[in-house]
């Protein structure tokens, strides 16, 4: 047992008695942190700041899988909760803040005519796909990128374990900037596809009319166009990457920087097919709780009022041009290399050598946890990072990068890890 994450490791051994994995996330458990090196339990958090429960400080560039746009423990959000919290938190009757935060959604989004809230992504994204299929009357399903837990996508990747395959072999993934991909899915089963989903962007940028000839593709085949905006809205933009890159979908998902932190999901979308949900079941008891709806709104009006989002591409920009500066200057472009854009980027990492991109990672994050810098390869900007905190994010990778390539150079990387190498937790089928 290490000793600078004695009390995360027995808080870790601990959980796995009663609880699966020891975590409620995958994206939160060993299996993205690897054992012996990393933090497992955060007990405190504000600003751009995090504090594990040995006490150790970090600079978070996770920020809640994403969810926390605005910073930790932000004021506006959390004077908001207080106050709804004096007043009750659920009720036998809608609360009229379920007509704020949608009124705020039909304000911001461009395809957003009606709303309705669930809890996770996975609940707007799965809304979505049922709304699709009850307008089309059609079943099968065009995706791309990750969109929840739920059967009807899960099934098309290696984590398909207990979902039939009756509902997994409606579910057909294509590939990113490969227009020629989703034609011949379409084109293969013609008029069997209810709708098309994906993130609007990624890893890498839209190629030039790739998000509209997507969409025009669609349409020409008779099925809906839906983007997963979970990590995208009220991030790139305030009406999310459909106003960014000028694309406006059938239906849009929304929820981790939909209340800074707070469990609230949102599925949007024009009049023509949100009427459906007057009928479609989608249908929460929780779905309009209030300290998350109330979050909602302070969070939104925060980012009308504020230049949060012109914020987070400055200080993304700054940190994702200082991060390629330093990949040129110490050779190491054959080992890591940056993806996606300044409000949410990515290094990604390579096989280089003898080594697998699983284990190059491996001793990245070994090696950033102990300079107090929290990421799983991401950068999810927050409104409260500053250009200081960005500084020293930069001078951890002024100091891992070498020992990265060094490693690999040398062939010790293995004996440079004090863990074992992760695993991929799961590919697309």
């Amino acid at each position: 047992m290490s000793e600078r994450y004695r009390k995360s490791e027995e808080l870790h051994l601990r959980a796995l008695k009663t609880i699966p994995l020891g975590s409620q996330t995958f994206s939160k458990s060993r299996t993205q942190y690897p054992f012996g090196v990393s933090p497992y339990f955060i007990t405190r958090g504000e600003g751009s700041r995090v504090w594990d429960a040995d006490g150790n400080e970090y600079i978070d560039c996770i920020n809640a899988l994403a969810s926390v746009t605005l910073g930790y423990n932000d004021r506006d959000v959390v004077e908001a909760v207080r106050a709804q919290l004096d007043s009750g938190t659920i009720f036998s009757l809608p609360h009229p803040l379920e007509i704020e935060v949608a009124e705020k959604i039909v304000e911001m989004v461009p395809c957003a005519d009606r709303v309705r809230f669930g809890k996770n992504g996975s609940d707007a994204t799965s809304g979505a796909i049922r709304v699709a299929r009850a307008y089309t009357g059609r079943d099968r399903v065009a995706v791309c990128g990750y969109h929840g837990w739920q059967d009807w996508y899960i099934g098309s990747t290696t984590r398909n374990q207990g979902v039939p395959a009756a509902v997994s072999e409606l579910t057909h993934p294509f590939t990113y900037n490969d227009i020629e991909s989703l034609r011949r899915l379409l084109t293969q089963y013609p008029e069997g596809f209810a709708a098309v989903i994906l993130e609007p962007v990624n890893v890498v940028a839209p190629a030039d009319g790739f998000l509209q000839e997507v969409q025009r593709l669609a349409h020409e085949h008779g099925a809906l166009l839906v983007f997963d905006e979970t990590i995208t809205g009220f991030r790139f933009a305030n009406g999310g990457a459909q106003e960014y890159f000028d694309v406006i979908p059938d239906l849009a998902t929304f929820g981790k920087g939909l209340a800074n932190g707070y469990p609230l999901s949102a599925l949007a979308g024009k009049a023509e097919y949100m009427r459906l949900l007057e009928d479609v079941f989608f249908s929460f008891t929780f779905g309009g709780d209030t300290l998350s709806l109330a979050a909602a709104l302070a969070t939104l009006n925060k980012l009308t009022r504020e230049p949060v989002v012109q914020t987070l591409w400055q200080r993304g920009e700054k940190l994702s041009n200082g991060l390629d500066r330093l990949i040129t200057e110490h050779q190491a472009s054959h080992i890591i290399q940056l993806g996606g854009l300044p409000v949410w980027s990515f290094v990604l990492f390579k096989d280089a050598g003898t080594y697998l991109s699983s284990e190059i990672k491996t001793l990245f994050l070994q090696e950033m946890f102990a300079r107090g810098i929290l990421t799983i390869g991401t950068h999810n900007i927050s409104y409260a990072l500053t250009d200081q905190d960005i500084d020293k994010i930069l001078a951890a990778y002024s100091e891992v990068i070498p020992i990265l390539r060094d490693a690999v150079r040398s062939e010790n990387l293995r004996e440079a890890l004090r863990c074992d190498p992760l695993v991929p937790l799961f590919k697309v089928r």
